[in-house]
């Protein structure tokens, strides 16, 4: 009885400590997707593990479009290692401030919502490791710097428990004269 009533009291503390996108409202400059990614995008990041260690760093080429209402954002990875992935992201426009989003490796549909400078994503996603794949969640944050800087941390957990972190920093490439 006393196992059910901890884990109860741990997720209270941990939904209370969470901060609404909202808080981000007034902050400048207005984050808009389909300006940001209205044409190439590259991106630099890594993935640390929660002891805080390096475990891989990668480069992502985006290419983006429109379609209709929709953006399609193609990312192609390559990691540290050598490996290569491809993400091709579906954005979807759902009221105003919100966004779904799916991608062939997402399950479900990512929810995201955008206030002021920042973009709140929070999804579960296929993740392969080794000859295993684990759904694991990412509440991922992202904050336009400037016009052409976006940054994002994400963490990555399963069953509640932090499993590591990613940053990730995106530059739009720039206008030709």
């Amino acid at each position: 009885m006393r196992t059910p009533a901890i884990l109860l009291a741990c997720l209270l503390l941990v939904s209370c400590g969470q901060v609404p996108v909202e808080r981000y409202a007034d902050q400048r400059p207005v984050l808009d997707l389909p300006t940001f990614f209205s044409g190439p995008v590259q991106a630099w990041g890594m993935f640390q593990d929660r002891s805080g260690e390096v475990i891989k760093r990668f480069h992502v080429d985006i290419d983006s479009r429109r379609d209709g209402d929709r953006l399609i954002l193609d990312e192609r990875f390559l990691y540290s290692d050598g490996t290569r992935q491809r993400r091709v992201w579906t954005l979807t426009p759902d009221g105003t401030g919100r966004w779904l989003g799916s991608a062939d490796d997402v399950v479900g549909q990512a929810v995201g919502e955008v206030a002021g400078n920042a973009l709140r994503w929070r999804y579960h996603l296929n993740l392969p490791v080794d000859d295993s794949t684990y759904v694991v969640y990412f509440d991922d944050w992202m904050y336009l710097m400037d016009d052409d800087t976006l940054i994002n941390r994400s963490s990555m957990s399963k069953f509640g428990i932090e499993l590591g972190q990613v940053t990730l920093f995106f530059r739009r490439a720039a206008a030709t004269p």
